[in-house]
């Protein structure tokens, strides 16, 4: 051993540590001299041990986060324990307070039940969805603020760019108006000939949205005189100029269509003519007044999204074409009508105009997507809407919109005619025994016209199939390539078919 000890130098120490490290010496034995370093081989030394410095730091910092993970968890864990072993116990303050209040929502909201998998606990489910949505509905808060901060930043540059918002504007009331049988009144609008000269008489509800100024847009004095033809439109209750009426159903709507008619001088039977959603009122006068109708003409009618005769594919096909707000809407309307009140408040009856896509929740097709950007078409819209909410009251809009989904309390296979046998009770029976049972006659005898667009995204196509199916005696007129406003709004060629198939050759009024 210590041969092999006094060998090994300390020369030879010393170029080995200078092999290792690229030291070198100036030749000057170590005592206590100084070593001189070569640059290159001091700024590799030390880029060397920055770099395993801050990989060194890095692995820290990933540890130190996945350390405080952890503790988090372990924190959150036993919270929910504590929770569950003071504050969840059927003995407990929280649950004593919080279960029949608990209750009556979970079994208003049970329900909604259907919609989750059938191997998922919907407290579970429900929980989780609650938080995610307070998550969401805080990242859309701060999404909102900053876009908000950023517009006031930009304001001055980007002005040029957005278009002006045009205000509503109330207009002195026009309006004739006839006094109804319960102390209400109602406001009418009356085109074409006068009532002694009259051939055919049209009365027309409005949609949603609407008023009486409606009736069929853009339609000529001179087509309306060539027919004969006396066009009488009103305001449903609370809507422009007419009285709000609280208890208001789909048979009430009939009838005050009946008094109108008696109150402007239509002695004989009178046409309807229903568009959109307008279309309910019409289809119940057909329902509950159907001596009194000649006939009816129905544009894109729309029916109860909610009907119970459809079947799944029917839903299916009607539902699909809809946006997701105006499905949102629909089912307010029919679980919670209350909350209406808070979106009207934001959109229609802000005091600002916007564009019907955005106010009723539209998607539409190429040409209606043409014929809203017309001026003559933005301004009808803005005009209509402006005597639509006169009043200002949120309530008659909640009511169409729950009608609309509501029971009617018919469907349209009831507008069959049929016939139908009073049998009912025992002296019945006896009096069918020794003579034939009393029969009438049900349902709508009167011509039905329906004109659908095919390219109609309100009111899809399906919805015509399923009214056909239920009534086949309706004749339907597919109008290829037209969608929901296209056909019916400022069109003259379309005004003059519609009335050519529903009162044939033009002659004029009665005196001519």
């Amino acid at each position: 051993m210590s041969e092999v000890g006094g060998s090994y130098t300390r020369r030879d120490d010393l170029a080995g540590l200078e092999e290792e490290s690229g030291i070198r010496y100036a030749g000057e034995p170590i005592g206590i001299s100084t070593p001189s370093f070569a640059t290159t081989s001091s700024e590799y030394v030390s880029g060397d041990s920055r770099t395993r410095e801050s990989e060194s730091l890095k692995d820290q910092a990933k540890g130190f986060m996945m350390a405080w993970g952890e503790i988090l968890l372990e924190f959150g864990r036993g919270c929910r324990d504590i929770a569950q072993q003071s504050l969840l116990t059927e003995d407990s303050y929280l649950v004593r307070k919080l279960r029949r209040p608990y209750s009556k929502v979970s079994g208003k909201l049970k329900h909604l039940n259907e919609f989750l998998p059938e191997d998922r606990d919907p407290a579970h489910v429900w929980s989780v969805m609650f938080f995610v949505f307070i998550l969401a509905l805080a990242e859309t808060s701060s999404s909102v603020i900053v876009i908000a901060i950023h517009e006031a930043m930009n304001v001055n540059t980007n002005h040029d760019r957005v278009p002006p918002v045009k205000k509503v504007r109330i207009h002195p009331p026009t309006a004739s108006r006839i006094l109804l049988p319960d102390g209400r009144h109602m406001a009418y609008r009356e085109q074409g000939v006068p009532a002694d000269r009259a051939r055919f008489s049209l009365i027309a509800p409005h949609p949603f949205l609407s008023s009486r100024l409606a009736g069929i847009p853009g339609v000529k004095m001179s087509l309306l005189e060539e027919y004969g033809i006396r066009l009488v439109t009103y305001d449903l209750p609370g809507f422009g100029e007419s009285d709000p009426h609280l208890g208001r159903t789909l048979n009430s709507s009939a009838f005050d269509i009946l008094h109108l008619a008696d109150a402007v001088g239509i002695c004989d039977k009178f046409w309807m003519l229903g568009y959109s959603s307008g279309a309910m009122h019409a289809w119940a006068a057909l329902r509950y007044i159907p001596k009194r109708i000649a006939g009816a003409a129905m544009l894109a009618p729309m029916i109860n999204p909610y009907e119970r005769g459809m079947n799944k594919e029917e839903i299916k096909m009607i539902w699909e074409t809809w946006v997701p707000s105006r499905k949102l809407f629909y089912f307010l309307a029919r679980r919670f009508p209350k909350l209406l009140s808070y979106f009207y408040w934001r959109s229609f009856l802000s005091g600002k105009h916007d564009r019907i896509e955005n106010r009723l929740h539209l998607s539409l097709g190429k040409r209606d997507q043409m014929l809203v950007e017309e001026p003559i078409f933005e301004e009808y819209w803005h005009r209509d809407v402006e005597e639509s909410i006169r009043q200002g009251n949120p309530k008659p809009f909640i009511q169409e919109a729950v009608l609309q989904v509501s029971d009617w309390g018919f469907s349209s296979a009831d507008l069959q005619v049929q016939r139908k046998c009073q049998r009912r009770g025992f002296l019945s029976w006896l009096r069918s025994l020794y003579s034939q049972a009393e029969c009438e006659l049900a349902g709508f005898p009167g011509p039905i016209h329906i004109w659908q667009g095919m390219d109609d995204q309100v009111v899809p196509p399906p919805v015509t199939d399923y009214i056909v199916r239920g009534l086949p005696e309706a004749i339907v007129h597919k109008l290829p390539n037209e969608g929901h406003f296209s056909y019916f709004f400022f069109c003259d060629e379309c005004h003059r078919q519609i009335f050519s198939t529903l009162f044939g050759v033009p002659q004029g009024s009665l005196d001519s």
